[in-house]
Parts: structure tokens; sequence; C-alpha cells
């Protein structure tokens, strides 16, 4: 595995995200169509690995975004500068005063339980990152004159409109040519897609990007929606992995992209909402290094889960260059992210460590 980072001096930032971020209303143990209070977090699948990254690992992040500029965009900014990330990059868009122009995104998301899965109700059109467009960001002051080792951004963010494709490749392209090392989630999602050209869009989209990406990460559904491999051997709806398809694919697939120097996958068994068997898997070096393996991890709050999974495994990456070790990183961090409310990390480096060395959930003294 051969990722070139660049070395420490010649850059302002350890990794930058690219994507949407977004209020979040909780309504805790209750429901959202029953809900009289919620608490607010903020969230979005790309900021939250650049979240994990600077709050339990200690790196420095940024998140590029787009924010309507009013009170519930400096809400968002206020969340993020608990988090420790960046905001100096952000794109603030004078607000309209009633968002028919330009507004900023929500996100209801209620806590499943037993028999009954989470739930989620984005509210999310029209935003100011939806609106996003090439030329918007200035990506030669960001990756040429600032300097980042590391971009993330995926397929969520590029499915937001018929403009954000425009900017991921515009952003993944420079970052290239400035010897960053970018990782892209391909996180399908039938409903974004839906509207701007459904799956046969998404390939297109996607397999635009892809030959710019160091990192891959998706699961099964990602690689045949986005890119269009084919696990052999599994069942239609997808219930069960045919796990000996899916290193097969992988294997095609690193030769239609041999710039993938890492590809990786969360393995999760939805047993009830609140009971999974968690684990991951990592593909480099044409070997297939498989995760920790937590069976019967108890779910607290399960969204966000893959997001931690990404920065733990950047993180291992980044710091060891070892696949193992930042797999192990990636599904220790992950499933301590699914222990705690919210779309972010509260776990700590010492936390995730602590799993990753097989230490058990005895009281800290």
């Amino acid at each position: 595995m051969d990722l070139q980072l660049k070395a420490p001096g010649t850059y302002t930032y350890d990794m930058i995200s690219l994507g949407e971020i977004m209020l979040r209303l909780d309504p805790g143990e209750g429901r959202i169509k029953n809900a009289r209070s919620f608490r607010a977090w903020e969230g979005g699948g790309e900021y939250n690995v650049a979240r994990g990254l600077r709050r339990c690992f200690g790196l420095k992040t940024a998140a590029v975004t787009a924010l309507a500029d009013n009170e519930v965009g400096r809400l968002v900014e206020d969340f993020m500068l608990q988090g420790g990330v960046d905001t100096a990059l952000i794109r603030w868009v004078p607000y309209d005063g009633i968002g028919r122009t330009v507004r900023n995104g929500l996100n209801f998301t209620e806590r499943g339980y037993g028999i009954r899965g989470a739930v989620g109700v984005s509210d999310r059109g029209n935003t100011a990152t939806a609106q996003l467009k090439a030329g918007d960001i200035d990506w030669e002051y960001i990756f040429g004159t600032l300097g980042v080792r590391w971009l993330h951004t995926g397929g969520i963010f590029a499915a937001l409109s018929d403009t954000t494709a425009d900017v991921v490749i515009e952003a993944v392209k420079t970052a290239k040519k400035y010897g960053t090392i970018v990782s892209y989630d391909l996180n399908y999602r039938p409903s974004l897609w839906k509207d701007i050209g459904g799956k046969e869009k998404a390939q297109e989209v996607n397999r635009e990007i892809a030959p710019y990406i160091d990192v891959m990460i998706g699961n099964e559904e990602d690689f045949t929606a986005c890119l269009g491999f084919e696990v052999e051997g599994n069942d239609e709806n997808l219930k069960s992995l045919n796990i000996e398809g899916y290193y097969k694919m992988l294997g095609e697939v690193v030769k239609v992209y041999p710039n993938f120097k890492v590809i990786a996958t969360t393995l999760r068994t939805v047993k009830t909402a609140t009971i999974n068997d968690w684990s991951a898997i990592c593909y480099a070096d044409g070997k297939v290094y498989n995760g920790l393996s937590l069976p019967n991890l108890e779910i607290f709050d399960r969204v966000g889960g893959g997001d931690s999974f990404a920065s733990g495994l950047i993180y291992g990456l980044m710091t060891t260059g070892n696949p193992q070790k930042a797999v192990n990183y990636g599904v220790a961090h992950g499933a301590l992210a699914m222990t705690t409310p919210g779309d972010t990390s509260m776990a700590s480096l010492k936390e995730v460590e602590n799993i990753v060395n097989g230490a058990g959930a005895r009281v800290q003294r």
C-alpha cells in the first residue's frame, strides 16, 4: 500500500471534508411524529468524518460546505466550533428572509429500538450546499496555497443536485494535482439520485470521480449501484452477503481502478435495531484484512457509525500505514460512536485503542 502523504510543514490541514452539514433534530426516546421537543445536533456524512478525526484523534481538520447566513446557519457553525472543526472554509450565502432562494438543511432522526428500526426524515431541498456549483470554491487556494494532506467526500454530496457532482470532480482533480490523498464513500442513496437521473446518473457520475480516488469506501450495494459491479451469489434483496463473491468482486474493481490503494466496507448484520453484529474488511495490496469482530454489539444510536468507521480507518492509514491496524481502528471507533446519541463521535483515542487491544466494558476508575 503506497499512500504518499505530504511531509510535515507543507500543509495547513491534516484533512478536509466536502459535503453538507445539517441541523439534526432528535426526539430522544420518542418518535418524530409525536414529539413536543427535540435535541439539536449537527451532522452530515462527510463532515462527521472530519469531526471524528478532530475530536477523537486530534488531527487538524476543516469542512468545505455552504450555509445560509441566518440564525440556523450560525447554530450549525457553533456546533462545528464546539467540535473543533475549522470553519474558515464555509461559504456563507445571504439569506432572503424566508428560504425561497436558499436555506439550511434539517435532518429529523429518531433512534430505533428492538423491532422498531431507526427513522430519518431529511428536509434539505434548495439548501446552500445543494446549490454549490463548479467555480464556487477556490480549490487552488485550498490545495495549492494552504495545503491539505487528505480530502474526504462522497456520494451523498455528489447526489444533492445537478451541480454538486461537478464540485466533487473539480475538487478531486485539484487535490490530486497537489498530491493530496483522496477518500470517497460511495454511500448510495436511491432517494437522492431518483430525480436527477437515477442509477444510470449515479454510475455516470461515480465512474468519472473514481479514477481520482485513493481510498474507496462502499458496501456491495454501493459498488453495484454506483460503479456497475456485481457480487456473484447474492440474493436479489441483498439481505445477506456472499463474502467470497464480494472478495472476488474487489479483485475486479482494482483491475478497472488500479488507483484504489485501499477499499473498505463495514459488515453489519442487523438482528434488531439495538443488537447488531459489527465488523469490517479492508482490501489493500491484493489482500483482505479482516477487522475486529464485535458480535451482538448493543446499539444506542446507529446513525454515523459508518462515518466514524471511516475516520478511524483514515487515522490508522495516516499514522501507521498498516491496513490491519487501520481497519481495527475503524471498527472500534464506529462501535463506540454507536453507543452515544447524535451523528458524531464522543469517543477518545484511548477508548478506541482499548477496544483495539481487547479491553472490555469494565468501569474505568
